[in-house]
């Protein structure tokens, strides 16, 4: 009993420095950050009512090697982003970019609106630039006297008990379950048929990405208002195409997790600026409801046929068997 008790206090007098000599895990190396010559931003209307959209306009002055992308803004806030454009002028010496977003916002008073990170490439690199936003002055959009005249907000109410006055939904609730047993049977069964396995040859990987797009542009999908499908279709094209052509998991990957792996691979002809365009786009539209043109549309699908043209490179052919002996007569 004596020795546990002395075991026991050297371990717990040497633990404390076991556990202060262990090294320290290594923070996330973060994109060096890079400067504008000139930032501006500006919202208009400074005053807005609650719910209703405003602009907040950045423009960006920086060298003409320089190019920046907007990272959509993500997290839950007081504001949501609508829409997003982008243009850039060269000038003579510089240039300069303006983006214009369209946001909405939901709390009254003094709002601040989220700070803006840029994706900027460089000839040294990729950067980072962080603008912080400004405060926008959001109001009600009743008069100042509602309260006094009876007329003011009302919460949501909860649900209320509507009792049912005859057995209609019960009956067609059990005519719906009657079917979807009857399916689930039929489906059963066809899964357990003897089947005869085809054996289907795999088609080259242009012939395969040209026939996906090919079939995207016959469904007209922006025509038809799913602008927001298009581009899930499109993204998941173009994705699985780079991923099986340089060897890389890229439909699991992020957009800067894509172009990360993208630039640390051989990938001579990859347009790197036209495709950065199109997954900034394609975010923007997919996952923050941006609009998207009927054009829009139209140049992302053509980006696709361009990127298969100038990146794709027909295996070699097989090499030929020795060659065969003399024939005997």
């Amino acid at each position: 009993m004596r020795y546990a008790l002395v075991l026991a206090a050297v371990l717990f007098v040497s633990a404390p420095s076991a556990w202060a000599q262990a090294p320290a895990p290594k923070a996330p190396v973060a994109l060096e950050t890079v400067t504008p010559t000139g930032a501006s931003a500006r919202v208009e209307p400074e005053e807005v009512h609650i719910g209703e959209p405003f602009t907040y306009q950045v423009t960006l002055t920086h060298p003409k090697d320089q190019r920046y992308e907007l990272v959509a803004p993500t997290g839950e806030g007081p504001v949501e982003l609508l829409q997003q454009t982008r243009q850039r002028q060269d000038n003579a010496n510089d240039a300069t970019t303006t983006f214009g977003l369209r946001f909405s916002a939901f709390e009254l008073g003094g709002v601040k609106l989220p700070d803006l990170a840029f994706d900027v490439a460089t000839p040294e690199g990729p950067r980072r630039f962080v603008l912080k936003g400004k405060t926008v002055d959001v109001t009600s959009t009743l008069p100042p006297d509602a309260q006094g005249q009876g007329a003011e907000l009302f919460d949501y109410q909860p649900p209320q008990e509507v009792p049912i006055r005859s057995w209609t939904l019960l009956y067609a609730l059990a005519a719906a379950l009657a079917v979807g047993v009857a399916v689930w049977l039929g489906v059963r069964w066809w899964q357990r048929r003897p089947k005869r396995e085809k054996v289907v040859p795999l088609l080259p990987l242009d012939v395969r990405v040209r026939q996906s797009l090919d079939a995207l542009q016959r469904e007209d999908l922006p025509g038809r208002g799913h602008v927001k499908d298009f581009y899930f279709r499109l993204s998941e094209i173009v994705r699985g195409y780079l991923g099986e052509r340089y060897g890389f998991e890229a439909l699991e990957c992020t957009s800067s997790e894509l172009m990360a792996s993208l630039r640390k691979l051989h990938t001579p002809g990859l347009p790197e600026d036209a495709l950065m365009r199109f997954v900034s786009e394609s975010d923007m539209v997919k996952y923050a409801r941006a609009d998207a043109s009927p054009e829009s549309c139209k140049q992302a699908l053509a980006f696709g046929y361009d990127l298969l043209a100038k990146t794709y490179v027909p295996p070699a052919p097989p090499k030929p068997d020795a060659a065969p002996g003399p024939r005997v007569q």
